[in-house]
């Protein structure tokens, strides 16, 4: 679409939502005067429709009308009694008795520090960014009517959070942080603010944001299945479920990043932000999702897949509508920014099914939702917002509670805003308010029968037709015989600020703190394949507690089209979908039951050459590369300058290096038919938001395999060797099989030279007489883009294998140069290093003592989950202070 034909429809969208609902205009200038007509209209249309909706619960709604038509009179706007308009519009809107008839509960705490993005606030004992814990909060009550506040639970050192009144309005559930030695905990205690009791107890861990369900057993996030932002460093958390006195805790989702700030569906679902990205760019793959109580049917509910907003945070579904409410904010900011009513029945994406906003008009950070190619850093145009809400709560269709912005900074208060254009403010105090909701009783939603066996270690998937959904019409039926199964494993160790970085230059999509691939984050893992039935339908296991993805293959194994999501099952679930991304607006087919692969059991995955593992390049691909191709592509021959050779390098391998190089991600390109125009290996990287039709990258498109199917130089490939370089290519072009290292604080986490002696070496080669391109000599994350930009032009600079064929060494006169002496000597003590030290990229790898402690906490928390879901099944309690079992 022409950026101008769609700035023509941004502003036709932007007008329809302005006639529904007009914006927001000041009560007062700068001059004392009374607020133009907008603010007049605004407030009458409010006040009419509260007498219209309340009756006498509003008794003095025609009283308003009167004095508002005396202060207005026949004056113009500049001479309206601005005092006295803002004392009526106060008095009247804060006299609803949707705010009026119970206390609201609010917390006051700082503003969370905006250390990396708007899920990075738990500030966990012992990770990164404990530094930024701020304490000093309190969960107070406040009565509308007369203004006064009290205190249910003060807490001078720490943090309460993310409170939650149950159905009876009796209680209230939250999460509590002492002091900065702690860490977050679940709590209740009733509404008087006495018979306070801890729910949760188990150390390093941090449990938030937690909402009553209607069987009044709880879900909450927590990092008890602790994993790291790809992109970063922070910890994240997953959803978690447990009885209402704290016993028998269970996960209940495994996305490999964040999944939390959960809500209640009126239907008894739970609505919550999933933040993820498989083959896509971090900075938009932030999505609703919903997700049955006991952890089955994960679903997308809206968005995923647009640029902006850069995240989507903090829904609630309103009362009696299809609507919801929340707040649209950019990737690398807090949880607030615009807040926005949506209509998902108009479009899971975009400015059309956005009924209201605040601020009214929100198009200009929206400009750019509908790219497909790289937007710079507008995915994070929300934090662009001038007056920032947050915490939004829907009080009816048209009345919402929030904590807002009150002025350039730091500190909110609770304001009440509506959709007829008024904002007025509640309550305001130091050092903020948040999380206003009343303190009432409120609907039960129904029950939703469990389906999950805890007793079983799989769960079932299945496909209608992989012939239906989005391009699919691009693909001739028949052409896909079988489908793939691939989990996208959790980061599960981070590293140090300023140390570890890489960031391959010229890519845009990643930065990696340890590297993993060229352009992408994820390390994969095949499950296995499973054959596609004529009429397209598949049906097969899968174990249950994996985050996985699906591909399908044609006869040759070669991707035909991929996800850029994930799925996951609980066990003994049973999941389907209609085909491959499939509307999630449109009912589904009737005839299931005529699918060919539900008529027989699940089909067992078919492994990939031996036992599910980790993807690892220098494994699985290069004794491929060794018997085929280093002949030809080594040092000495006439295509050295494509070296194939499995020699270790900084980072990655030499021929891992050349062949990404030389291999551009895939964003908006033009589907190549001619075989010299291709990409050399055809990824998608760190790649679009928007799903991609078939055949779009991948070996098809790949003029590697290409030319690897056509007999380049009479190359012979068997049937497995083939499938190696396919695979590989369509997993993404995956390296490394984990983010653990020996050398987690060196360079990219992988080099075996520490900073010091790679900035020595570095500057030798960038002061030697040929070497000003492909020397660096600037530190941290600096120095790591340097040696991106020398690899990503020059190739691999340093060979540790074979020390003395380092291209680095090229820059100097002659061997016996005093630069190249130490140079030389500089590379082979990380040659040295290596084979002391193997990376896992090399056979005998261990993890640094840091890592391995991470791995050992990962395996306790495994062993605890293993035990409460043994317990589940025994028809036993267990709680996270079980007498001897350490946690």
């Amino acid at each position: 679409m022409k950026r101008s034909t769609l700035c023509t429809r941004l502003a036709v969208v932007a007008a329809a939502m302005f006639v529904v609902f007009p914006p927001v205009a000041l009560a007062a200038d700068k001059g004392g005067k009374a607020g133009g007509p907008w603010a007049v209209q605004s407030l009458r249309r409010a006040v009419d429709d509260l007498v219209q909706t309340f009756g006498e619960r509003y008794p003095n709604g025609q009283e308003y009308l009167a004095r508002l038509d005396e202060i207005v009179g026949g004056k113009k706007p500049q001479e309206q009694d601005a005092r006295a308009f803002e004392e009526l519009r106060r008095e009247a809107l804060l006299a609803n008795p949707l705010v009026r008839e119970h206390p609201i509960l609010f917390v006051t705490r700082h503003q969370y520090r905006n250390e990396h993005g708007t899920e990075a606030t738990m500030y966990q004992t012992e990770q990164v960014n404990t530094r930024c814990f701020q304490g000093g909060a309190a969960i107070r009550l406040l009565d509308v009517g007369s203004g006064k506040a009290a205190t249910l639970l003060d807490v001078p050192r720490g943090v309460a959070r993310d409170p939650e009144v149950h159905f009876g309005g009796q209680r209230i559930l939250f999460s509590m942080r002492r002091n900065i030695q702690d860490d977050y905990h679940l709590y209740e205690m009733n509404a008087d603010g006495s018979n306070l009791r801890q729910l949760t107890f188990a150390p390093g861990v941090s449990d938030i944001q937690p909402i009553y369900l209607p069987h009044d057993t709880i879900v909450f996030s927590s990092t008890r299945d602790p994993k790291y932002i790809p992109c970063q460093r922070h910890l994240m958390a997953n959803l978690f479920r447990m009885n209402a006195d704290g016993a028998n805790i269970r996960q209940i989702g495994y996305n490999t990043q964040f999944e939390g700030r959960a809500s209640l569906m009126p239907d008894g679902r739970v609505l919550y932000t999933r933040w993820e990205y498989v083959d896509k760019h971090y900075s938009s793959a932030y999505g609703l999702w919903t997700v049955n109580p006991d952890g089955t049917n994960h679903d997308l509910y809206y968005g995923n897949y647009a640029w902006q907003p850069g995240a989507i945070v903090d829904a609630r579904i309103v009362p009696g509508t299809q609507h919801f409410v929340a707040v649209f904010t950019a990737v690398h900011e807090m949880g607030w920014g615009a807040l926005v009513l949506a209509d998902r029945s108009r479009g899971l994406e975009g400015l059309e099914p956005i009924r209201r906003s605040w601020p009214p008009d929100i198009t200009r950070f929206m400009s750019h939702w509908t790219v497909e190619e790289r937007i710079g850093n507008r995915f994070d145009s929300f934090r662009g917002v001038k007056v920032k809400y947050e915490d939004a709560y829907p009080l009816s269709a048209k009345h919402f509670l929030c904590a807002r912005q009150l002025a350039p900074g730091q500190r909110t208060g609770i304001f009440l805003v509506d959709v007829f254009g008024n904002e007025v403010l509640v309550h305001d105090e130091a050092p903020g308010c948040f999380d206003p909701m009343p303190l009432a009783p409120r609907p039960r939603p129904p029950i939703r029968p469990s389906h999950v066996d805890y007793s079983q270690t799989s769960g079932a998937f299945y496909v209608q037709d992989v012939y239906v959904g989005d391009h699919m019409d691009r693909v001739k039926r028949g052409s896909v015989k079988s489908l793939r199964v691939v989990e996208a494993p959790s980061k599960l160790a981070w590293v140090p600020h300023g140390m570890g970085d890489w960031a391959p230059f010229g890519s845009g999509d990643s930065h990696h703190p340890v590297a993993v691939n060229w352009n992408h984050y994820n390390h994969k893992r095949i499950l296995g394949t499973v054959p596609v039935e004529e009429d397209g339908s598949a049906y097969f296991v899968v174990p249950a507690g994996r985050f996985v993805y699906f591909q399908l293959l044609d006869g040759n194994g070669m991707m035909i089209h991929s996800m850029r999501s994930g799925t996951m099952l609980q066990p003994g679930e049973r999941k389907g979908c209609v085909g491959c991304h499939e509307s999630r607006l449109e009912s589904v087919p009737a005839a299931l039951d005529e699918a060919a692969a539900l008529k027989r059991a699940p089909r067992k995955l078919a492994p990939w050459y031996g036992p599910e593992r980790n993807f690892n390049y220098a494994f699985e691909v290069q004794p491929v590369l060794d018997r085929h191709c280093v002949r030809c592509h080594d040092y000495g021959q006439k295509t050295e300058k494509l070296n194939l050779s499995g020699d270790k390098g900084l980072i990655f391998s030499h021929s891992y290096t050349n062949l990404m190089r030389l291999s551009p991600a895939e964003y908006k390109r033009a589907e190549h038919e001619r075989s010299d125009t291709m990409p050399l290996i055809s990824s998608v990287g760190a790649g679009p938001v928007k799903i991609l039709p078939p055949y779009r990258w991948g070996s098809h498109r790949s003029r590697l395999v290409r030319m690897l199917r056509a007999g380049h130089n009479d190359v012979k490939l068997d049937r497995e060797s083939f499938d190696r370089i396919v695979t590989w290519i369509d997993l993404n072009a995956p390296y490394y099989p984990s983010h653990l290292s020996y050398y987690a604080t060196n360079t990219a986490g992988r080099s075996p030279l520490g900073h010091r002696d790679l900035l020595e070496l570095g500057r030798l080669v960038k002061q030697a007489p040929r070497g000003a391109a492909l020397g660096w000599d600037r530190v941290n994350e600096g120095l790591c883009n340097q040696i991106g930009r020398a690899m990503a032009t020059h190739g691999p600079p340093v060979n540790f294998s074979r020390p003395e064929r380092s291209a680095c060494l090229r820059a100097f006169p002659g061997s016996n140069d005093p630069g190249y002496r130490r140079a030389l000597e500089l590379i082979r003590k990380g040659a040295k290093n290596l084979e002391e030290h193997p990376r896992c990229d090399m056979p005998g790898f261990v993890p640094c003592e840091a890592h391995r402690r991470q791995q050992a906490f990962l395996r306790q928390r495994q062993r605890i989950e293993a035990r409460n879901r043994e317990a589940i099944v025994k028809g036993r309690k267990v709680f996270d202070h079980a007498p001897g079992l350490r946690e």
